[in-house]
């Protein structure tokens, strides 16, 4: 097995692709190491020390690092942790926990915006930023302004202010005319 690893816009996280699906379906995120409970994949990551998240992605994975530590002092063991996981045939997820879709459901007078909202996220920001390693997903709608929550490569970013001021809210308030804001929000 030859896995990749690839920078994002996060320094604190690195991209890490094993070559094959990690998940059928959605994401998963894990900000602590509790979180990774229900997955004997992370557990195994976070095992490894000096791991502060962790996020799967269907065919890579971001593991976020804590500040006091250098990659190339923890990345061998990250790397030999995944590689680890692989052969002994345990599943990523624990069969009691299925990967999140993503979006948090929203009805009522705003559903056809929202609708819309999230269309644009999972053809045009989605598959962009799961590139750099993380996910947005669309978490609210209220007078107008728009509330995501950050994952993976983006949650801590020093860039994800301004992709979320200039380029999802720009995209957005483009196509749909009832957004005025996007604004992160808190896992």
């Amino acid at each position: 097995m030859f896995i990749q690893t690839e920078s994002t816009p996060n320094p604190a996280t690195l991209k890490f692709l094993p070559g094959q699906n990690v998940l059928e379906v959605g994401t998963a995120d894990f900000p602590t190491v509790e979180a990774a409970e229900k997955s004997p994949m992370a557990k195994r990551i976070f095992a490894t020390g000096n791991v502060s998240g962790v996020f799967f992605g269907l065919d890579f994975i971001t593991v976020t690092k804590d500040d006091a530590v250098e990659w190339d002092h923890i990345k061998p063991a990250i790397l030999g942790a995944i590689m680890e996981h692989y052969q002994s045939g345990q599943p990523v997820m624990s069969d009691d926990h299925a990967p999140a879709s993503g979006h948090a459901e929203h009805s009522g007078e705003d559903a056809e915006i929202v609708g819309q909202i999230k269309e644009l996220l999972d053809t045009r920001v989605r598959p962009a930023v799961a590139q750099d390693g993380g996910d947005i997903t669309f978490h609210g709608f209220d007078r107008g302004i728009v509330y995501l929550h950050m994952q993976g490569a983006c949650a801590g970013c020093p860039s994800s202010t301004l992709t979320l001021k200039m380029g999802i809210e720009n995209l957005l308030r483009h196509y749909i005319p009832e957004v005025v804001e996007v604004r992160p929000v808190a896992a």
